[in-house]
């Protein structure tokens, strides 16, 4: 009996820092990496959900934008950090599940070195053309695509990331020929393809949205397995016959892996309250994404068949690594 209230010490004694830094924080301010500029769509979901998690924490969360590489940049920021849960950020589904598919070397581990807390928000994947592609339909996308191989140009905002790889996904299973060209955002890919410079292009709904609504673009198909109340009208890839073409792409809230798992609570038990509030859900709803808000080892798991999944659509498409 000593033997053993002895050990119930020891294991009293060893929880104590951990059970003492989830007491006191956040004591001080917590900075929440973006890893891309102000004002795009990472950036303004970030600031609807970081405005009200200090209000639930009750402390101040200041946004730093670290924008490079695709979003490497400022998500090695976060894994590199000190590991007291006051650096945490978003990062994408490009750095969780497709650049350690893509990239012959990684500056970090993203599902060891990270630490998952929850997916903030699932973003509609639409599939759209100019007004200038005589097509407003997939099967007329695709029937003139096989008409003209490898003269239909798509845009993305860059190679590997989730504007990439949806259409590697749909030209693997609709077996068409197009040609990749690639910016270095989202910005300018859209105003070439407004241009008529490119033809078509997959892309996160908040970016393309207004020019959707607006008449300039036109939505053909929605990777989410769900329409959205937003397009109604626009068909999924899965109603149209394509199910294998799902391309949502997601934003999680990650910190440094070694955190305490009292802070990480902490931290997680506020996003979720405010990924789950009336007032986030139907502002981040008005911007094209889906409030999430998930367990930990939910979102663990999810990002790990993502990293399966991207990796079989790089495989199969013949994508050649990135150095």
């Amino acid at each position: 009996m000593l033997a053993f209230a002895r050990i119930l010490c020891l294991i009293g004694i060893a929880a104590w820092p951990g059970l003492l830094a989830a007491q006191e924080f956040p004591g001080r301010t917590i900075k929440f990496i973006v890893p891309y500029p102000a004002g795009g769509p990472a950036d303004s979901m970030s600031r609807v959900v970081t405005e009200k998690m200090a209000a639930v924490l009750g402390q101040t969360i200041v946004i730093e934008n670290r924008a490079g590489a695709g979003g490497l940049t400022g998500t090695a920021a976060v894994a590199k950090a000190e590991p007291d849960g006051y650096t945490i950020g978003i990062t994408p589904c490009a750095i969780l599940a497709m650049a350690v598919n893509l990239r012959e070397t990684m500056p970090f581990r993203p599902l060891e070195d990270l630490a998952l807390i929850t997916q903030m928000v699932s973003v509609p994947e639409l599939l759209v053309v100019n007004d200038k592609v005589p097509a407003r339909t997939v099967a007329e996308l695709i029937a003139l695509a096989k008409a003209r191989p490898g003269e239909l140009t798509f845009a993305t905002a860059g190679v590997g990331g989730m504007t990439h790889l949806a259409m590697e996904l749909l030209k693997v299973t609709a077996q068409i020929d197009l040609v990749h060209v690639h910016y270095t955002g989202a910005a300018p890919a859209v105003n070439d393809l407004l241009g008529g410079h490119v033809q078509l292009m997959f892309a996160d709904m908040p970016v393309l949205l207004a020019n959707v609504k607006s008449g300039k673009l036109h939505a053909l198909g929605i990777g989410s397995r769900k329409r959205t109340a937003l397009l109604p009208d626009v068909p999924t890839m899965a109603e149209l016959g394509m199910p294998q073409v799902e391309a949502d792409n997601w934003y999680g809230m990650v910190a440094p892996a070694a955190a305490p798992p009292a802070v990480l609570a902490r931290l997680h038990a506020a996003a979720v309250e405010a990924l789950h509030s009336a007032e986030v859900r139907n502002k981040l709803a008005a911007q094209g994404a889906i409030a999430v808000g998930n367990p930990s080892a939910e979102f663990q798991a999810y990002a790990r068949r993502e990293t399966e999944r991207w990796g079989r659509v790089i495989a199969t498409a013949g994508i050649k690594k990135i150095r």
